[in-house]
């Protein structure tokens, strides 16, 4: 455990793609046991950063703490048995099947001495279950719906049974119902299982509905972070986003909902100059 008792952590990273810099002297730590989600707009680092807290990413400068230690000090299997990520954009072999896809969550934990066994093969009915994707083992990853092809990354990442779960943009493709049910599943896998989840949206509402601890950035720095009924106002929003709104309560969850503002607000309201006007 690190110094300010969070499993997982970051102090001062500086982040670059070749000799771009995404980001310099950030700092989170996310909450033990949160469904932690990460917030801002295009190009403001939020997916670099959660590649830096998983190990895709080694930073130029600074630390992930990882349990204590620098992420960078275990072997890859170790992060593996403590991490769980599903990136961005994933690609199934041709032909693999559901239930030979999730088993492939069980591989950090095999080895030489230890090859597949019983309880790999109950933990990978348990996720399938988890998941709502039991019935779909036998099929081919690439013949399924957007949605349940969702489903079926995340029963790999759960197989791993690991109690961190990163996610980058897990709705991202989706329509909106199948978006709102890989939402609730993460949620249900967060308040049921116990594991923290880190997940990287693009969606404000969804963000702000889910999440039990919310980090909002801009241009590779942390703007706020915390509850989004503690943080969440018009202005941090519009500070983040350019996004003229109006903040108020979810009528369903009474959570913060974000409504942008109408035309005529966000242009200045230069809808409201007559035409031909001076």
């Amino acid at each position: 455990m690190s110094a300010n008792g969070t499993r997982l952590n970051a102090t001062e990273l500086s982040l670059k793609y070749d000799e771009r810099t995404v980001a310099e002297n950030l700092s989170v730590s996310i909450p033990d046991n949160s469904f932690t989600i990460i917030i801002g707009p295009n190009a403001c680092g939020k997916s670099t950063l959660l590649r830096a807290l998983s190990r895709m990413l080694a930073p130029a400068r600074g630390v992930v703490h990882l349990d204590g230690a620098d992420i960078s000090s275990y072997p890859t299997k170790e992060v593996a048995r403590r991490l769980g990520l599903l990136p961005q954009t994933c690609i199934a072999p041709d032909g693999i099947t559901v239930a030979d896809l999730v088993a492939r969550g069980r591989y950090p934990h095999q080895g030489f001495l230890r090859q597949w066994t019983k309880e790999d093969a109950e933990i990978v009915s348990q996720s399938l279950r988890q998941t709502n994707v039991f019935e779909l083992a036998s099929r081919c990853v690439d013949e399924l719906s957007g949605g349940q092809r969702q489903r079926a990354w995340i029963a790999m990442a759960l197989a791993q049974q690991t109690p961190l779960l990163l996610l980058d943009e897990p709705t991202t493709y989706l329509d909106i119902a199948h978006q709102i049910d890989v939402m609730n599943l993460c949620a249900d896998l967060h308040e049921e299982g116990g594991r923290t989840i880190v997940a990287v949206l693009h969606e404000l509402n969804q963000a702000a509905r889910y999440a039990t601890h919310l980090i909002v950035m801009r241009a590779g720095k942390v703007l706020a972070e915390g509850p989004p009924a503690e943080i969440v106002t018009a202005e941090l929003i519009e500070h983040a986003f350019d996004l003229p709104c109006t903040v108020m309560a979810d009528p369903e969850t009474g959570t913060p909902m974000i409504v942008p503002a109408a035309r005529a607000r966000s242009r200045g309201r230069a809808a409201e100059v007559p035409l031909g006007s001076s």
